[in-house]
């Protein structure tokens, strides 16, 4: 395996991990676009203020919260792909020293 190969694996593992990371950020955006489609039907109902308020600062949070979950879930994935794709290249690299130096030795 040439060294253009093994860096052209690494490059397509870190764009999968970039591409999981841009689905996290797009699914936190709309967990964040629903809560305030949600707090805008609540603002719109005949409920007294303090609720709506309480209410909408609820449902805020906890797309905030899920959002900051799915981002995070997202980050630990990425990392892991990206570890995974270190040990590889360190795999592959002795793989090619062996041969290097087996074939020298003949």
């Amino acid at each position: 395996m040439s060294a253009e190969e093994i860096s052209s694996g690494v490059e397509i593992i870190e764009a999968e991990a970039e591409k999981i990371l841009e689905a996290a950020r797009s699914r936190a955006n709309d967990i964040l676009v629903k809560a305030r489609e949600e707090v805008a039907k609540t603002l719109s109902s005949e409920l007294p203020m303090d609720e709506v308020e309480t209410e909408c600062q609820q449902i805020v949070s906890r797309a905030r919260e899920e959002a900051d979950k799915r981002i995070e879930e997202s980050r630990k994935k990425a990392l892991e792909i990206r570890a995974d794709a270190g040990k590889k290249l360190e795999k592959i690299a002795k793989r090619i020293v062996n041969i290097v130096t087996e074939a020298g030795s003949r």
